[in-house]
């Protein structure tokens, strides 16, 4: 329903007080202590109502081998992927054209350093 007439704050606040969120009941597992929601599998152990559901212990050694095995995937594109775009005759990743870090000369401009002063205006020079 569409509020059509302008109401006042204690009005929308009497309509909005039961928008509040309510704090969620948890109950404690009696087999790992852990607390989860009533009447649901524990997230912790898999047990519920003293029965286990899942293995949750087998199905997070599986999630890591799964994990390992895609990280050392990724870990072998990116090398194969460097191997295929490096540059020939570099060194270290460095194109032969390259002036070595360490070899290069710093050199301090003085123009840069040096404060520029504005030139006054012409209603300002009189």
């Amino acid at each position: 329903m569409v509020i059509r007439m302008r109401h006042t704050r204690a009005h929308t606040k009497n309509r909005r007080s039961h928008h509040g969120l309510k704090t969620p009941t948890v109950a404690k597992c009696g087999n790992c202590g852990e607390n989860h929601q009533p009447h649901h599998m524990c997230l912790a152990c898999g047990f519920y109502n003293g029965t286990l559901v899942i293995d949750m212990k087998a199905k997070h050694d599986a999630r890591e081998a799964r994990m390992t095995a895609k990280r050392e995937a990724r870990k072998g594109e990116a090398d194969t992927a460097e191997e295929e775009n490096a540059i020939p005759g570099a060194v270290d990743g460095a194109a032969p054209d390259m002036v070595d870090p360490a070899k290069q000369e710093v050199v301090d401009a003085p123009e840069v350093t040096k404060t520029k002063k504005a030139a006054p205006r012409k209603e300002q020079s009189a």
